[in-house]
């Protein structure tokens, strides 16, 4: 019997085959990625590639998209330092943030900051702008908001949202507030009385004044080291310093200027149908204070884009004031002091965003706040810049297609040519910061959580608002002169007043409160010339 042995039968051909092919692919996806990174390379070195990640700054470098980073003084790395996830360092800070007055976004160093900013502002704004405004700020570094609010802002369900923030006080125009203002210093002298006894407008920036000097006192009492008086359409743009922080700019400021002034830029909308302007605009028209000279006037009538000014309203920006003895408003644009004239600067770079009328409806809101005829006469007694007179009158007498034709040829920027040259020119600029910080903001949940967590503590409260008013309300400073803290007659009230402005008015008084103002005109530059 033949003995058995091992037979090993061949591979059929088909399985061969099929092992060839899939050595082949196998060797033909290792060598594609290191044939296309060889390529890249060699087309990267030699100039050939335009690396998106090479428009964004050193991340070390820490400034933020849309700042100028023309004052730096340390080098830009290669290309190959940098990196696409330069934005997202500077806004979660994995190793050193941009913004170190926030841990993930929960604002929980408040009792860190040096210096301590507080920002005031008289608002009938409701959530959807005040929110955004407020956050973006704390982002800067400013530890207190003090709101004087009346309108939607004072509304239960508004406030509540307000005063369960971290750092923010709300004050209520109520009839004690009004009471103690009356006592002020301010009803004593005449600076600012030839703003009294006017409607809309004028009404408004008395009122401004007048919260001014009471938030003055406040922000003292609280260890405050800075002032700013901010409207909720303006955002700090603190380009210039290190970092993308108010608290920063400020300290650097030298020990002996009392007042800081930030230009204003004024929104420029691509767009009619803009919802969220802080989300939504990018664009600004410069100040004339941070542009040359010739190309501010040689572009004046160009850049005014058919309106009667460069600015459509304010050119005269608005400051900050170091707290100190002696402290007093001069109009919501400006602060001064009682006993000595106050150093001031102004600001090469930072400035003042304002969001002027960026949605459609501002016109309509605007016209609803006022009760004045549609006059260009009667117009004069409501508000102090022709743009806001002429915008008042069109809301007045104009159809809703009418108001929107005129919206779009006195507001908004259609022409994409003249866009480009101003662009070019330095006129208009891209500022992408506000945008960046609020969207953020809006995804990572900070506005809705603000929102969630706001409760109000019973069905009274919210049923019998006035009430409660009275209780917040009453911890507020005593304004009147003197000190005194005694009620007083009328009659008495008065005949003092009478008599310190007699004096003053003899004497001379002192110069007018600071309005808004509009930016140098062509009128202006003929009479110099």
């Amino acid at each position: 019997m033949a003995a058995l042995g091992t037979f090993h039968r061949p591979p059929p051909a088909s399985s061969a085959t099929h092992h060839s092919f899939a050595s082949r692919i196998l060797l033909l996806l290792t060598a594609l990625p290191l044939a296309l990174a060889s390529l890249a390379f060699v087309l990267q070195w030699r100039g050939g590639v335009d690396d998106p990640a090479s428009r964004w700054p050193a991340a070390d470098a820490r400034v933020f998209p849309g700042m100028d980073n023309s004052s730096l003084s340390s080098p830009v790395p290669s290309v190959a330092a940098r990196s696409a996830s330069d934005c997202v360092e500077i806004l979660g800070g994995s190793s050193s943030p941009s913004f170190p007055y926030y841990r993930g976004w929960k604002f929980d160093l408040d009792k860190d900051l040096k210096p301590k900013i507080c920002i005031t502002t008289s608002t009938s704004a409701g959530l959807e702008q005040i929110l955004p405004w407020l956050f973006y700020h704390k982002v800067l570094g400013v530890s207190q908001f003090l709101l004087f609010v009346e309108g939607k802002a004072a509304k239960p369900h508004v406030s509540a949202v307000l005063v369960s923030i971290p750092g923010v006080q709300v004050v209520y125009r109520t009839g004690e507030l009004e009471e103690k203002q009356a006592k002020s210093r301010i009803w004593n002298e005449t600076w600012l009385a030839g703003f009294f006894y006017k409607p809309c407008n004028y009404e408004l920036f008395v009122k401004q004044s007048l919260n001014m000097e009471m938030a003055i006192v406040m922000a003292r009492n609280t260890g405050m080291d800075w002032i700013i008086h901010l409207d909720t359409d303006e955002l700090i743009h603190p380009a210039g310093a290190a970092e993308y922080s108010l608290t920063r700019l400020l300290s650097d400021v030298p020990a002996n200027v009392d007042i800081v002034i930030f230009p204003n830029y004024e929104s420029s909308v691509e767009r009619d149908d803009i919802k969220e302007p802080f989300s939504e605009v990018s664009m600004f028209k410069k100040n004339f204070d941070h542009l040359l000279r010739e190309t501010y006037f040689g572009l004046y009538k160009v850049a005014a884009n058919g309106n009667p000014n460069y600015f459509l309203t304010y050119g005269n920006g608005k400051s900050a004031a170091r707290i100190q003895d002696h402290l007093r408003p001069n109009g919501a644009h400006r602060w001064h002091n009682y006993m000595k004239i106050p150093n001031e600067v102004k600001l090469d770079e930072a400035a003042v965003l304002h969001y002027t009328y960026p949605k459609f409806s501002d016109l309509t809101s605007r016209r609803d706040r006022c009760n004045c005829k549609p006059t260009k006469e009667d117009v004069k007694r409501c508000f102090m810049l022709e743009f806001d007179r002429n915008a008042y009158i069109i809301a007045s007498t104009a159809t809703e297609e009418e108001m929107l034709r005129w919206y779009n040829e006195h507001v908004v920027w259609n022409d994409r040519r003249l866009t480009l040259k101003l662009l070019r020119k330095g006129i208009l600029t891209r500022i992408y910061a506000p945008m960046v910080i609020v969207q953020t903001l809006r995804e990572s949940g900070v506005l809705s959580s603000a929102i969630a967590s706001a409760q109000i503590s019973s069905e009274e409260e919210l049923n019998s608002p006035n009430q409660n008013l009275q209780n917040k309300t009453s911890a507020l400073p005593d304004l009147s002169v003197g000190g005194s803290k005694k009620a007083r007659t009328r009659g008495s009230e008065n005949s003092s007043q009478a008599i310190v402005r007699k004096i003053m008015e003899v004497a001379g008084g002192t110069e007018s409160a600071v309005p808004p103002m509009s930016p140098p005109s062509l009128d202006d530059l003929r009479m110099e010339t």
